[in-house]
């Protein structure tokens, strides 16, 4: 970009949000005692999946992904009341 268009725009840091730490945080609030456990299982097989499955523009394995199998959990969960977590 040219001088003066870059002194318009101020410099922003990112970062990547821990995955892990979002999933706990969801499946503790959902009720779940493993909640740790739990996401660390489910980051660690959707980064295997992204490493190592065909990388097409159709896949997701980001944080939309993650929160849609936290999502289907809870719903899990209240139908199957009394069985344990990790099985």
């Amino acid at each position: 970009l040219p001088d003066n268009l870059k002194a318009l725009f101020r410099p922003v840091a990112m970062m990547v949000p821990n995955y892990a730490l979002i999933g706990e945080i969801q499946l503790k609030s959902y009720g779940f005692d493993k909640g740790r456990e739990l996401a660390e299982k489910i980051v660690a097989t959707y980064k295997l999946c992204s490493e190592q499955l065909s990388s097409q523009g159709h896949y997701d394995y980001g944080m939309r992904a993650v929160k849609a199998v936290l999502s289907a959990s809870q719903q899990l969960k209240g139908e199957m009341e009394g069985q344990s977590e990790t099985a």
